[in-house]
């Protein structure tokens, strides 16, 4: 029975973690079809964010829920101002753009802090069922994906910013002559997109491999779970988050991480394949 609840904690970790990495590319790539290819490196961004303001002496919660978020969404920000903005529309240009730019992100963090950096501790302390034994950051991760999820609902449903958003994207022209300016919710869509991958990077950090390249790691899973999802941001990124990391952390305990990886990109190609439009796409039709 001990090993039954510690697994179903890894499974409720598991999920957690793969839609915060994922929810900021879903807003990114299912409202604005921008297909980023430096996702990853946004991730790694936040967690160096977090990482370097935590040795600096700041509080790691505010290293990870503050500075994090908020230096990726600028960055992020930027990016769209001098790069993305010349993109929308342009699918293959943004793919061969973004995976450039992911190249130039990675070099110059590698350029200013080496290919390793000191980590930081993971906070918070651990507890034990049995013989087994789990971190109760893992049910801070799970908390944090439930208000993330409660956040983009309450913003995308019920304030006037998420309206203009979802209207933009859907008509932009349509919008532009009500007097809404889709250039600047194009600016601020990408921003809060960056934003919330900085937090999962944040979050990532005492638990991860703090490199370079830590983003490769993380690119691959998120869009098959954004692609598998469909472009519904909440329900298509929760549902594809569930199945995929349930498989992930079932297949992992079952046989070894490496096949628990082959399994869930075996799942993902058989999903798409049958839900060409992905799960919200034939099952949440309409809902955000």
């Amino acid at each position: 029975m001990d090993i039954y609840i510690i697994l179903g904690l890894n499974v409720l970790n598991g999920v957690a973690s793969l839609f915060l990495l994922c929810v900021g590319l879903a807003i990114i790539f299912g409202m604005m079809k921008i297909v980023n290819l430096a996702h990853g490196e946004f991730i790694m961004l936040g967690a160096y964010a977090t990482v370097i303001a935590t040795n600096a002496g700041v509080n790691i919660w505010i290293s990870m829920l503050v500075i994090s978020p908020l230096f990726v969404g600028i960055v992020g920000l930027v990016i769209e101002r001098f790069l993305i903005r010349y993109l929308y529309g342009r699918l293959v240009d943004s793919m061969l753009a973004t995976w450039g730019l992911s190249l130039l992100i990675t070099g110059i963090v590698t350029t200013i802090f080496g290919n390793t950096i000191k980590g930081v501790q993971t906070p918070m302390g651990g507890f034990s069922v049995g013989s087994y034994s789990s971190s109760f950051y893992n049910l801070f991760i799970f908390a944090m994906a439930l208000v993330v999820i409660a956040i983009v609902f309450a913003v995308m449903r019920f304030t006037r910013l998420g309206l203009i958003a979802r209207a933009t994207m859907q008509n932009p022209a349509m919008s532009a002559a009500l007097g809404i300016n889709p250039d600047r919710v194009y600016m601020l869509t990408f921003a809060a997109g960056a934003a919330l991958t900085g937090l999962a990077g944040g979050l990532i950090a005492p638990v991860a491999g703090i490199t370079p390249g830590m983003g490769a790691a993380y690119v691959a899973k998120a869009f098959i779970t954004v692609v598998g999802g469909g472009t519904s941001i909440l329900s298509g990124s929760l549902s594809a988050s569930s199945l995929f990391g349930s498989i992930d952390q079932i297949g992992s305990y079952l046989t070894t991480p490496v096949y628990g990886q082959v399994i869930v990109f075996t799942t993902a190609i058989i999903l798409i394949r049958l839900l060409p439009q992905g799960i919200s796409g034939r099952f949440f039709k309409g809902q955000l």
